[in-house]
């Protein structure tokens, strides 16, 4: 225990995942902490790839090909251990991950402000894995709501809590440069998916027999693996002591009205309209992105079709078997370009926000996407892929971009004491965006194929009326201004709740306590490392096969 844990409670009396225990003291170099939460999100963010488990679960019984149930309904196929599962059904599994994250997160949001990032993550870890054992077994005894309940419940829980675990700690941690720390956890959460998906991909060859897809054995390898990478993620998590502040660090001399001071309760910060306003702009930028991500594949073929092989003038429609297969390939490589779009843009953004300010942000997001999605069908008409890819990269940048900004945007709001717990609440409008986005842009699309609309035009309605959100987005951050001072929180308040993390044994210019801005010293260059080679590996592969789309 460290001279400032002794101050706090007497020997023994503090747990291993207790928050005073994660307190840092003098010599820690804050580096350290970004890697710790991209530990986590690294792992959780497998949820976006879990589509790459679909098809060969969908032919988990017949192996060769599905084994298909005539007139089975979806409560038939909960429990059917006779049948293959429809992709449709296991597609719900998208569902269950993001609402149950924004439930979770809101839930339990308050709690993890007490209890610390420590364990949270412990908890998170615990949900995240467990939920893959269960599907797992789920999947070894052929029981789909067996997989619901694990992977996609309790997993989901596990993603909440992961997901807001350092959002407050690392906005303490960089006060100067909160957009910038931020955005490199939750660009994490978007690079899941390029580790895990091949990371997939690899163990299911690995463990194919003549009698099994490899698919629970997959399960049960990740959910090993993820452990122990969350575990060494959420023990390496520290908080600062209250106060504290980089050594020689002020903020600007130059108050900016859109960045408080003061601090806003929990139980008063959905009270305010500025909470609800910033909720709806995350909702309608979510709203637009989610559901191109979740179209991106078949949206490329069926505009561009015969183009991607070097057949200009012949439509989807006219494409035998074969070339449909390998358009589907090259769809594959967009929809991983997107992926390093969105992952890039939540630390480009973010980091931008530093310098231009959060609602400034905003502002770009809403009108570069407004004209971006207005010029997409221009991009199709022209036959312009470059144009069409490009647009959809900058967009989807922007829908990373958002996810990353918006909890520095709730910290110069509502001040830091809360801001993880307010953060939790505001993913609720990520769980509504997951049920608007996909159902405008697939439902559109169904009517516009019912109505005869040729292929190559099915997304140009739904384009506009993405316009439209966005334009309604724009105008829900443009009415965000100071929360009124009525909501801020009295400083024998603020006094109160830090007191239990005050580094009451150390003492230091500018209340740093001995801990100054840090820098990639060996011991922060070598935990970098150990993340960002898998992240890297990652990025290869995905490059690897988008490389056909130009």
């Amino acid at each position: 225990m460290s001279t400032a844990d002794a101050t706090l409670a007497p020997s023994g009396a503090l747990g291993l995942l207790d928050k005073e225990r994660t307190i840092a003291t003098a010599g820690f170099n804050r580096w350290l902490v970004p890697p710790a939460a991209l530990c986590i999100h690294l792992c959780i963010g497998m949820a976006y790839g879990f589509s790459v488990f679909w098809l060969p679960l969908s032919r988990a019984i017949g192996l060769s090909a599905p084994k298909a149930c005539a007139d089975m309904t979806l409560v038939q196929e909960l429990f059917t251990t006779t049948c293959d599962w429809k992709v449709a059904s296991m597609g719900w599994m998208y569902t269950l991950f993001f609402v149950l994250l924004g439930i979770a997160a809101a839930v339990w949001g308050g709690w993890l402000e007490r209890v610390g990032p420590r364990k949270a993550g412990f908890v998170s870890a615990m949900c995240w894995c467990g939920g893959l054992f269960l599907g797992a077994i789920g999947i070894y005894t052929h029981q789909l709501w067996l997989l619901w309940l694990g992977s996609g419940v309790i997993g989901g829980v596990g993603l909440g809590l992961g997901y807001i675990s350092p959002v407050s700690t690392l906005v303490k941690w960089f006060p100067d440069r909160r957009g910038m720390a931020t955005g490199m956890a939750i660009m994490g959460f978007g690079g899941g998916a390029m580790i895990g998906a091949p990371l997939a991909n690899l163990l299911m060859n690995y463990f194919k027999t003549p009698t099994s897809v490899g698919v629970w054995e997959t399960f049960v390898a990740m959910g090993v693996i993820y452990f122990v990478f969350m575990m060494i993620g959420a023990f390496r998590y520290r908080i600062p002591p209250a106060g504290w502040r980089p050594e020689g660090w002020t903020p600007p001399a130059k108050a900016n009205a859109m960045i408080s001071q003061n601090h806003v309760h929990l139980k008063d910060a959905h009270k305010t309209p500025q909470f609800w306003l910033i909720w709806w702009v995350l909702c309608l930028n979510v709203s637009a992105g989610i559901g191109v991500i979740g179209m991106a594949s078949p949206m490329l073929q069926e505009i561009f079709a015969g183009k991607l092989i070097g057949l200009p003038d012949v439509g989807f429609n006219q494409l035998d078997a074969t070339q449909k297969a390998t358009i589907a390939g090259i769809a594959a490589g967009f929809a991983g370009l997107l992926s390093l779009f969105n992952i890039g843009g939540r630390f480009f953004w973010a980091s931008l926000s530093d310098k231009i300010g959060r609602k400034n942000t905003y502002y770009t997001f809403f009108i570069l996407g407004i004209a971006l999605y207005a010029l997409a069908p221009t991009f199709a008409a022209m036959g312009s892929k470059l144009l069409f890819v490009l647009g959809f990269g900058i967009i989807l940048s922007m829908y990373g971009g958002g996810f990353a900004t918006v909890p520095a945007y709730l910290a110069d709001m509502f001040g830091t004491q809360f801001v993880g717990a307010i953060h939790g609440r505001l993913l609720t409008a990520w769980s509504t965006a997951g049920i608007i986005g996909p159902v405008v842009v697939n439902y559109i699309r169904e009517f516009q194929l019912a109505a005869g609309v040729p292929r190559d035009q099915l997304y140009n309605t739904t384009m506009y009326i993405l316009c439209a959100m966005l334009i309604a987005g724009l105008i829900c951050n443009y009415l965000i201004k100071p929360v009124d001072a009525k909501w801020h929180m009295s400083d024998a308040e603020v006094a109160k709740l830090q007191a239990a993390t005050a580094n009451a044994g150390a003492s230091g210019p500018s209340g740093s306590y001995g801990i100054g801005f840090g820098g990639l010293d060996a011991k922060a260059a070598l935990f970098w490392a150990f993340v960002g080679i898998p992240l890297a590996w990652g990025v290869w592969k995905t490059l690897e096969s988008a490389v056909k789309i130009l």
